[in-house]
């Protein structure tokens, strides 16, 4: 069976684009990969979102989305990408970073050039860091994985605060530093994606965030426009939101869920979804073995 790190290289090379749905926890994964999906994405936003209840503004730790990452992975087979963020430090941080995601299982993982602390890069008021700073951390990173095949994507949201200009220079640089992927974050019009996927040889990344700064185009214009990916990285969140205040309304309102049942996984259905059968089956067997060896045991003492 092939790695993940060697999977997700794979499909961001081959023809056509992939397309990389959110997930902000185990069961989405799980649901994700059930679905068809072949790799998947999981950011900042939605992890402060559903471990905080907080906005994406660089709360998380080091320590904090290893773990919420090694989760994820030990969920799912599909190779994932994570979110780096700044490297949550200097040069040393993101070599831990880097050795810390790949025990966690991630298949690659993006690091940004935004100043600490980092926003979502669709919010206002971004500032980034000079350019020689990020491009040693992507050096760093590249030179601190253990698994070339993990992908290193560069990325930068110098065009809200810097303009268009300086958002192709800092990614041909980071191209030129030896990054596998790039990834230029809040692209406002076609044009720039389709600036950004003429004047680069790797393979880009498109984000779509329903509501956001970037134009909400289907995956098989962007792939047109030569993007190799594209993220849908919050549409699951926003949906497990929507579904959840819906639920809690109706249930303040009637004290009931009966009129739910439609938008509702049976109990049936969700225990096949986190694989209960396998997990009685396991305890049976080993319960039987169990007791096979309690009564060769006795049968030996009796002999």
């Amino acid at each position: 069976m092939k790695k993940r790190t060697t999977r997700m290289r794979e499909l961001l090379e081959r023809p056509g684009i992939l397309v990389m749905p959110g997930t902000h926890d185990s069961l989405g994964g799980m649901l994700a990969e059930a679905a068809g999906f072949e790799a998947l994405v999981s950011g900042g936003y939605s992890a402060s979102a559903t471990l905080l209840g907080s906005p994406d503004l660089s709360q998380l730790s080091f320590t904090e989305m290893v773990d919420y990452y090694t989760r994820l992975c030990e969920a799912t087979r599909l190779p994932l990408l994570a979110d780096a963020d700044t490297g949550f430090g200097g040069i040393a941080n993101v070599v831990r970073t880097v050795r810390g995601y790949e025990r966690a299982g991630v298949a690659a993982l993006l690091l940004e050039d935004q100043v600490f602390p980092k926003k979502c890069g669709h919010y206002a008021g971004k500032q980034v860091v000079p350019r020689q700073e990020w491009l040693g951390k992507i050096k760093a990173a590249l030179d601190a994985r253990t698994d070339p095949d993990l992908c290193i994507v560069a990325r930068t949201d110098a065009l809200a605060p810097l303009g268009m200009d300086e958002a192709m220079e800092r990614v041909l640089l980071a191209q030129e530093a030896g990054a596998d992927v790039l990834f230029v974050d809040a692209l406002e019009t076609r044009a720039q994606m389709e600036q950004l996927c003429s004047l680069t040889q790797r393979p880009c990344l498109a984000n779509v965030i329903e509501g956001g700064k970037s134009p909400e185009l289907p995956a098989a214009e962007l792939e047109q426009i030569g993007f190799a990916g594209v993220l849908y990285a919050l549409a699951p969140t926003y949906a497990v939101a929507f579904a959840l205040r819906e639920c809690y309304a109706h249930l303040a309102r009637h004290g009931n869920t009966r009129r739910l049942r439609d938008r509702q996984i049976t109990f049936a259905e969700f225990n096949d979804i986190v694989r209960l059968p396998q997990y009685m089956e396991r305890e049976e067997r080993a319960r039987r073995g169990a007791e096979e060896l309690v009564t060769h045991h006795e049968k030996r003492r009796q002999a």
